[in-house]
């Protein structure tokens, strides 16, 4: 199958039935009464190392040891740090085996995570079963297997952030099976074992950054040419949220929850391949909900690479039977759920859009059958309180930027089309409501009800009828403590549109729930909302909604912080248009006495309505009055989410933003008789802060003060007169109206081969027998057969099929009867609506059968076993000769078992089991399973072995690969023990154990057992050794790079033993075992081993380190750079010590601690280091920092290129300090902090540091990129950059070096000549990333033209500086636009860092650091940059553009000065030249004819304006101020507003300086800033990329951050026309 047709959300096909989920007991089992190690709790835990019995590959490389992790992975290697790892998705720069990656904490005993290594055959079994059923070629019996379970375990939670610990746990597994040459993993979620779905970032925390699980796994870094290394592949099985909430509701095992991948093997593996049994699998809906067809909006598919090319083929292609398998692996595709797509590097996944009800399936030829309807997963309830609109979509990368304290967990980026496969009207027109007409749009169809109804065209109801709605109730309400079980009973409502009144009754509330349910009247308010009376300019909620909704409800009471979630689904109007809402209450609520009555004071809720989900919170004030307590007074608070699927094909008015609710009266009541509660609401809807109306002058209709019929509407006319109007579907005078049959009246809408029904206000047609509704939804044509009707013949066609068979049968309209009888046995039993059997309903002829209208009961597990062996043919028919366990009426295990196909029968425990000695053959009566089984005579030794051995499946077939011994009639050993699967053969003793030097190989001649009297040959322990090496391969071969030990000609060990494949020797005792101090490196001479009474000396601390040093990287060579100790022939250290690499020499002492003030540069005269050290002084700060350098690296050493400061005999900094790397000199003050100006590079004469500095005489080279880039950075740290903060590393010739890092961290990669990064090479270890010389070869090809690529379809565009590119960053509104991202301009050499924009005449400005210029380009694609001013520019920085004016402006921070030319550079002249420190930001409001400017003078920063004549200079602010980076203006307010990067404040102030405020306390590191409607954007330096802050809400809105990572410096806005005051 092509990777690029998959889908990225499985779906269920035509011909799947729905599976239930896995549970918590259907895990491998685990825990500590299992033999599991616990791993220490914590939020960043890793295992001791897990030796593995035997290695495994995994891809195809071999490991032998294992780490299980906190954050829910499995790890070849020891982890690093979490911050290195969790936040980032795949590729990792580690072997990692993924079931949920997501920063998970298990401290204070939240959860606990187990782990072993087992050969137990009971899960070497069940593997092997699994991987048989996912694989059916694969020849695999596991020798090992791994089990790690997370049990329970929480996100990572900030206490400080949260007001107590979240209830949301998750439980997950990974079992990874091995044997020789191939491994299998397989990941299992039981169906309550996802809670929630990611995890917030810990650096970003407070603004609810949150990431999505990552699901897959990871080869990670390989080598190439010896030295480098690269990403290696990886295999991603969720890609999203959405992705991860299916891992338990879909899999490609055949059951839901499971998950199998083939990980790994011995030769030719490229990428992980997932299991396919029989296409994806659905889940059964979980409880309260039902399977919705109706909206092709949401349903989201990920395609590959080539699928946009041909529209046509872009859904699943499901391989049928007998087709052939892929070109690649089997089955690698076919699998491939959940954006599942096995991918190398960064290739790039396109995303489309999809119906989500229909999926074509492929038939012979190519051809494309008729769209089927498929089931969608629920509705995602959504969690937004208080509501925020503006709160963001998801980020790229599934990044959640929260603008609340509660997490904001929707998608808005889902609801998103394509023109390709639209759905137009023609093909869907029946999934609109029969009272509504279907619209074509430009990107699908919308549905619109009728004139005289109403709804949201999938659903439409008549005007002004009454409607009902009918549920069940379920949950567990604590009173007191005391858990309250509501099991399904009834609601129902009845709602009077026309005055806004709904009443709601919930039968059989059993006491004294029913008294505490009484304030939580949002059950019943609802149903208020849905049909509340309209004021103008308003709409009732099922205008929005329809019929089909979720309701999320969290209601708290105070005092008593009491709390109950209420859930309640919409699932459609019945065949009757009654409305279906099933409601679920889950929590505590406080005690109410009895007999007390209930009053609610009347209140206001505001609804803010978003795409597909409406939000509102609100507070009533509850008093409680009763005999025994008096008055009592409750505050409740309500927030709600309710989320619906929403047509946006059509671009008409959307809904209001904001309405609000008037809840007028709230009446509640307990009737203790009847166990029924009430509530009875009266409410209107309109608008937000409508002008209140006297009572006297508002209109009978709205205030429902009208005499017309409940099934009337009251239409409002001038002043207080209004008209009563029948209700759709009703006839009348509007006083008095009564219902119109419509059926019977022939005014009906049916047509031919169709039957009327009629409804309260309407009708419905129904197809007859044998037909069905066209995609009209109108027409009834003759229906194909359906799934029941196609399985019954099926059946009834075949031969030699029918005689006790079970034919399934179907109902009028060829679905399958809900209770399904075998002919044959007389066993009945109820079936969902594919044919699926529901657990628990089997009933034995002459019983009654189960009433199949009642809710299901969970299965047993005799239930479980029997359904899946029933059901595990390709047919749906249990496979031939397969053991189907019998379970009894109550779901137990029948006490005597057997399989019918060989006659054999067995006892069995509760479980299960079988009970040893008790299987008899076909030949011999059954054992009697009712009593006790007394054996003839007591087990043998050899009885007990063998029938602890589990030789078959749990389906009674053979098991491979399981040895059981052979006992004779006595129950005694044999004396020759066989192994069936293997053929190996050998003699044992009485007890069973093997007789040494006996075992022989398949097709050789075996040892004569029966000979007691001549002892066997006899083997050595090291010809022991050495045979179990090499036969540890398949193919009898020793393992690559393993050692295999050298023996004599008498079988001993030869007492100088050394490693083939790495050089190293060592002397062994007569054991084997190395002596030790006496191993050596390749190429050392050798210990002398011939003399084994001569105990060598033990190993001192010098020979230990160098050893370490010597065998310290992976493949154990020495590690690249690293400082080696030098030990004399006693093991001690030579007193002066030399790092090889860096030519650096010290003195250190007895313990080789380096003498502080020894250390000497290369080329300089070294210390005596044999002269006594004297006492040492208190360490200065100079000698401080220089040993903190020289201890940097992980050996104890000095960081490769890192700088060490150089001190005087006092300790003291030297005033002149060069970097021995690159070359660079530069001055120093009494702290060692640079003096600005003083920078020389290699070649060019030092700066005196002893006096003020001259002017820097002309350098004989022009400055490079490199180290312009670095000059410019130094500048803006102020000389003073942080440790973990980027500056540029140059070598000796200005070019890059081929490692970049950041400051003194371990996050360094590679880069190109240009300084650009090389992608894959990011390393956050100690040893920095191999990197190739970033200096080109002789003949290169030329660089790219730098034309301009314009963003198509943009009207408002942010264009931002990144180094080397402008980037174009489209905005939707105010929304960022992330992923229509791209490069408006490559400028290969250049540092751009100002950037502006000409409205009128479509061009960008900017400056470029490193060519020192100031540049333009026509956005328009092909356009090429112009060079305005190219000459007398130092440091130009930032760039402003008078539209007006047709000026420009600019600073240039060296020669601290403001100038100004024309827009084509010409009339160029100074503006300011005095009272300028370092100037950074300018902007010009030419409107106004004002310019601004930051001065970050750190003595005095400070604003400053003038005219852009350069006149009525003045200072606007200077206080509380800090580095003042970014400037912009906002035009609605007349502010100027600023961004500083050290007081990390954003504020405003007015031009006179009046009206100061702070918009947002915290940011980052901010460089530049630009300000539109209501938002300000900026670039950080911290995060390295575009943050976006709302100006109202003083709130972080969204973020962009560029696929490369590097500084953003100047940021514009580009529009197709020119705004308000910038012109």
């Amino acid at each position: 199958m092509d990777r690029g047709s998959l889908l990225a959300v499985s779906v269920l096909c035509w011909s799947c039935g729905v599976v239930t989920a896995i549970r918590r007991a259907d895990l491998f089992p685990f825990g500590t009464s299992n033999g599991d190690s616990l791993l220490a709790e914590g939020d960043d835990e890793t295992s001791m190392v897990l030796f593995l019995p035997k290695p495994f590959y995994f891809y195809n490389t071999q490991f032998s040891k294992l780490y299980v992790a906190t954050n829910g992975i499995i790890s070849a290697q020891d982890l690093p740090m979490e911050k290195q790892y969790v936040d980032d998705g795949f590729p990792t720069d580690f072997p990692v085996v993924a079931p949920f990656l997501a920063d998970l904490d298990t401290s204070g005993g939240r959860g606990q995570i187990y782990y072993r290594v087992t050969e137990t055959p009971g899960v070497l079994n069940r593997l092997t079963w699994e991987v048989s059923r996912g694989f059916p070629d694969a020849k695999f019996a596991p020798t090992h297997a791994v089990v790690a379970t997370w049990e329970n375990v929480a996100a990572y939670e900030d206490s400080s952030r949260s007001s107590g610990p979240s209830n949301k746990l998750n439980t997950f597994q990974a079992v990874i099976g091995y044997d020789e040459t191939d491994s299998y993993v397989l990941f299992l979620y039981p169906e309550d074992g996802l809670n929630f779905f990611g995890t917030k970032q810990k650096e970003f925390y407070s603004l609810g950054i949150e990431t999505a699980a990552r699901v897959g796994f990871s080869r990670g870094e390989v080598k190439y040419f010896f030295f480098s290394r690269t990403e290696g592949p990886f295999y991603s099985v969720t890609s999203d949220e959405e992705s991860v909430k299916n891992l338990n509701r879909v899999g490609n095992t055949g059951t839901p929850g499971l998950w199998l991948f083939h990980t790994g093997r011995q030769y030719s593996f490229d990428n992980i391949v997932p299991a396919s049994v029989g296409g994806p699998i659905v889940t059964a809906p979980p409880r309260g909900f039902v399977p919705d067809t109706t909206t092709p909006e949401f349903v989201l598919y990920t395609f590959g690479p080539e699928s946009h090319e041909d529209s046509e083929h872009s859904l699943t292609q499901y391989p049928q039977p007998g087709s052939p398998e892929p070109s690649n692996s089997p089955s690698e595709d076919s699998g491939r759920l959940l954006g599942s797509e096995p991918r190398y590097g960064s290739e790039p996944v396109e995303i489309e859009y999809a119906p989500p009800e229909q999926t074509q399936r492929v038939v012979e030829g190519g051809s494309r059958e008729g769209l089927e309807q498929i089931p969608q997963l629920p509705l995602e309830v959504v969690d937004l309180y208080p509501p925020d609109r503006n709160t963001p979509a998801l980020t790229p990368g599934g990044y959640v930027v929260s603008v609340e304290e509660e997490d904001v967990n929707f998608d808005t980026r889902v609801i998103q089309y394509t023109t390709d496969n639209k759905e137009t009207c023609a093909r869907f027109q029946q999934q609109c409501s029969q009272n509504a007409f279907c619209s074509d749009y430009a990107t699908g169809f919308c549905c619109h009800c009728h004139p005289g109804f109403y709804g949201n065209g999938r659903d439409c109801l008549p005007d002004g009828a009454p409607q009902r709605v009918s549920g069940k109730v379920s949950g567990t309400v604590s009173v007191q403590s005391t858990p309250v079980p509501l099991n399904n009973i009834d609601l129902h409502a009845y709602i009077v549109v026309g005055d806004g009144r709904a009443y709601s009754a919930i039968s059989e509330v059993p006491e004294p729930l029913g008294w505490a349910l009484m304030p939580v009247s949002p059950i019943g308010e609802l149903f208020g909302w849905l049909f509340a009376l309209e004021l103008p300019n308003s709409q009732a909620g099922f205008k929005t909604t329809g019929a089909k909704f979720t309701r999320h409800a969290e209601v708290q009471f105070y005092p008593g912080n009491h709390r109950l979630s209420i859930l309640q689904t919409g699932r459609g109007l019945d065949e009757h248009n009654l409305l279906t809402v099933d409601t679920v209450v889950n929590g505590n609520v406080p005690f109410v006495p009895p007999g007390a009555e209930i009053t609610v004071e009347p209140f206001k809720e505001t609804y803010q309505y978003y795409p597909s989900v409406v939000t509102s919170t609100s507070a009533r004030e509850i008093k409680v009055v009763s005999a025994s307590r008096g008055t009592e007074s409750y505050s409740l608070n309500l927030k709600q989410n309710i989320t619906y699927r929403e047509c946006r094909h059509d671009n008409r008015a959307s809904s209001p933003e904001t309405l609000q609710i008037t809840m007028e009266r709230v009446f509640v009541m307990y009737v203790k008789e009847e166990r029924i509660l009430r509530y009875a609401v009266t409410n209107k809807i309109g608008p937000v802060g409508a002008d209140p109306v006297a009572p006297e002058l508002v209109n009978p209709c709205y205030s429902g003060n009208h005499d017309c019929d409940t099934t009337a509407m009251c239409i409002p006319q001038e002043d207080q007169n209004y008209e009563c109007q029948c209700a759709t579907g009703y006839g009348g005078d509007g006083r008095n109206c009564y219902d119109i049959d419509e059926c019977a009246e022939g005014v009906s809408s049916c047509g031919e081969h169709s039957e009327c029904l009629n409804l309260p206000g309407s009708h419905r047609c129904h197809c007859i027998r044998g037909f069905e509704f066209a995609n009209d939804g109108r027409t009834c044509v003759g229906r194909p057969k359906s799934q029941c009707e196609l399985h019954r013949d099926s059946l009834q066609d075949r031969e030699g099929v029918g005689i006790g068979s079970h034919i399934p049968q179907c109902d009028s309209d060829g679905r399958y009867r809900q209770l399904q009888c075998h002919g044959s046995t007389g066993y009945c039993w109820c079936v969902d609506s594919s044919g699926q059997e529901r657990q628990g309903t089997r009933t034995p002829p002459g019983t009654t059968p189960t009433d199949c209208n009642r809710a299901e009961q969970p299965k047993t597990e005799c239930e479980y076993n029997r359904d899946r062996a029933q059901s595990s043919g390709s047919d749906g028919l249990p496979d031939p000769g397969l053991y189907v366990p019998q379970c009894n009426t109550e779901g137990q295990y029948v006490p005597l078992q057997c399989l019918g196909s060989t006659g054999y029968c067995w006892c069995v425990d509760p479980r299960g089991q079988e009970i040893p000695g008790t299987r008899t053959s076909p030949d011999t009566p059954p054992t009697d399973c009712d009593k006790p089984y007394v054996p003839e005579r007591p087990k043998t030794r050899c009885e007990h072995h063998r029938d602890s051995v589990q030789t078959t499946t749990r389906e009674g077939l053979p098991l491979a690969g399981a040895y059981a011994p052979q006992c004779d009639e006595r129950g005694e050993y044999l004396p020759q023990q066989c192994h069936d699967s293997t053929g190996y053969c050998w003699c044992v003793d009485s007890t069973g154990q093997e007789r040494t030097g006996t075992r022989t190989q398949p097709g050789s001649a075996r040892v004569d057992c029966s000979r007691t009297d001549e002892p066997p040959p006899f083997t050595t322990r090291c010809q022991l050794h050495r045979e179990h090496v090499l036969s540890s391969e398949r193919e009898g071969r020793p393992s690559v790079g393993a050692y295999v030990p050298q023996c004599d000609e008498n079988g001993e060990y030869v007492p100088q033993q050394c490693h083939d494949s790495t050089g190293y020797c060592w002397c062994v005792d007569s054991s084997g075992q190395e002596r030790t101090g006496t191993r050596s490196a390749p190429g050392t001479p050798s210990v002398d081993c011939s003399n084994p009474d001569e105990a060598p000396r033990p190993r001192t601390h010098c020979e230990r380190l160098k050893e370490s040093v010597l065998t310290g990287s992976a493949d154990g060579s020495p590690l690249t750079g690293a400082y080696v100790p030098q030990c004399d022939e006693d093991g001690q250290y030579y007193p002066r010590q030399c790092h090889g690499s860096s030519g650096y020499c010290w003195c250190v002492d007895s313990s080789g601690q380096e003498r502080t003030g020894t250390r000497t540069s290369p080329g300089s005269p070294s210390v005596d280091c044999s002269r006594t050290e004297e006492p040492e002084a208190p360490k200065t700060e100079c000698e401080q920092h220089r040993e903190r350098a020289m201890a940097s690296s992980q050996d104890g050493g000095p960081a490769v290129g890192g700088f060490v400061p150089q001190c005087d005999a006092e300790g003291r900094y030297l005033s002149q300090q060069c970097h021995g790397s690159t070359g660079h000199c530069w001055c120093v003050d009494s702290r060692g902090q640079e003096r600005p100006g003083t920078r020389t590079p290699p070649g060019v004469t030092r700066v005196d540091c002893d006096r003020r500095p001259d002017p820097v005489p002309p350098y004989t080279r022009p400055e490079s990129v490199c180290e312009r880039w670095r000059a410019s950075l130094m500048e803006h740290y102020g000389g003073k950059p942080e440790p973990q903060q980027y500056l540029p590393q140059c070598q000796s010739d200005g070019e890059f070096s081929p490692v970049q890092c950041y400051g003194e961290t371990t996050y360094c990669w590679c880069v190109d000549q240009d300084g650009r990064e090389v992608a894959g090479t990011r390393s956050h270890d100690a040893v920095k990333p191999a990197c190739l010389p970033s200096v080109a070869p002789p003949t290169v090809l030329p660089l790219p033209r730098p034309d301009v690529t314009p963003p198509t379809h943009a009207d408002v565009t942010l264009l931002y500086a990144q180094g080397q590119k402008i980037g174009a960053l489209p905005l939707n509104g105010t929304r960022i636009h992330a992923n229509r991202s791209s490069t408006l301009l490559t400028l290969h050499g250049s540092i751009v860092v100002g950037i502006a924009y000409d409205c009128r005449e479509n061009h960008v400005y900017w400056t470029d650091l490193s060519a020192r210029t100031i540049n333009r380009a026509f956005m328009v694609s092909g356009a090429e940059p112009e060079i305005l001013i190219s000459s007398n520019l130092v440091s130009p920085e930032g760039l402003a553009v008078d539209v007006q004016r047709r000026l420009m402006f600019w600073v240039d921070s060296s020669p601290d000065i403001i100038e100004v030319a024309n827009l084509d550079g010409s009339q160029r002249r100074t503006l300011f030249d005095k009272d300028l420190v370092n100037p950074r930001a300018i902007i010009v409001v030419s409107s106004k004819g004002t310019l601004y400017w930051t001065d970050w003078n750190r003595e005095a920063p400070k604003i400053e304006s003038s005219t852009v004549n350069g006149q009525n200079r003045r200072v606007v602010v200077s206080d509380g101020i800090g580095l003042p980076n970014a400037l912009t203006y906002d035009y609605s307010t007349d502010q100027v507003c600023w961004a500083d990067a050290g007081t990390k404040r954003l504020e405003c102030v007015s031009p006179n300086g009046s009206g100061r405020r702070v918009i947002h306390p915290n940011l980052n590191y901010p460089f530049s800033m630009v300000y539109y409607r209501d938002h300000f954007y900026y670039t950080d330096w911290r995060r390295d990329g575009v943050i976006a802050v709302n100006r109202d809400s003083s709130k972080f809105t969204e973020e962009y951050l560029p696929d490369q990572r590097s500084h953003l410096y100047g940021i514009a806005v580009a529009t197709n026309h020119c705004l308000p005051g910038s012109h």
